[in-house]
């Protein structure tokens, strides 16, 4: 697999930095028309941003589910199989899926010491702090999904004793065919329970990391228009 596949006759890399950086110049020298435009669009990506927070905080509690399940299970004298990585996988979807919602509620480090030197400085520090930031987070989600591309293609699967359904794995299928091969994926689909593919648990993975980086770009694009900070820390009494 090449690294910079064209897609739609253009490099990736010109969809993933170029066209953004567009974005990010066109709301800095046309504030007005930059802004109506994007309303609409920064107003779903805020919900985007609390469902993926949402989400994030049911993998939580999931966490602590398994972890009474592991303690009656220890009293009960029971095995419970693949305990420790069904956890393991919680918390890896609990930490991605919860970056892009954290980043918008300003519970992210950051060095602001520099932005409180005076409101002009302040300005440029933190639109190109953002820039380079939403230029190193997009990078890093593409090879994200890379990696969960390659796991697939190479039926990689888990180490541990943790097993999913088949129907599961049909079910994420489904989003990867055309509708038209539905039926015959639901027709192989049996009824054992397979060892986890690496796949499956690095997809909260994939989809944190393109959260986050249409996070940074989405409020550069703010900063650029609104000339302030939309990320604001939440106060805590």
């Amino acid at each position: 697999m090449r690294d910079w596949q064209p897609f739609l006759g253009l490099p990736l890399w010109v969809w993933l930095f170029i066209f953004p950086t567009i974005l990010a110049a066109f709301c800095l020298f046309y504030r007005k028309p930059a802004e109506r435009l994007l309303t609409p669009v920064w107003r779903v990506l805020d919900r985007i941003y609390l469902g993926a927070g949402v989400v994030a905080a049911c993998f939580m509690v999931t966490i602590l589910l398994l972890i009474i399940a592991q303690m009656i299970s220890r009293w009960s004298s029971v095995t419970f199989s693949g305990s420790t990585e069904y956890a393991g996988y919680a918390m890896a979807a609990t930490s991605f899926l919860a970056m892009a919602h954290a980043l918008t509620r300003g519970a992210h480090i950051r060095v602001s010491i520099f932005l409180n030197m005076n409101r002009f400085l302040g300005f440029w520090l933190d639109a190109l702090a953002m820039w380079i930031a939403a230029i190193t987070a997009t990078y890093f989600a593409r090879y994200a999904i890379k990696t969960n591309v390659l796991s697939k293609l190479l039926n990689d699967r888990t180490q541990g004793q943790d097993f999913v359904p088949e129907w599961l794995l049909s079910f994420f299928a489904m989003f990867a065919n055309a509708p038209s091969k539905w039926a015959q994926i639901w027709a192989e689909t049996g009824s054992e329970w397979v060892y986890t593919p690496v796949w499956l648990p690095q997809l909260p993975m994939s989809i944190g990391t393109v959260l986050l980086a249409v996070a940074i770009w989405d409020y550069l694009t703010r900063l650029l228009v609104t000339r302030q900070s939309s990320i604001i820390s939440e106060a805590v009494e």
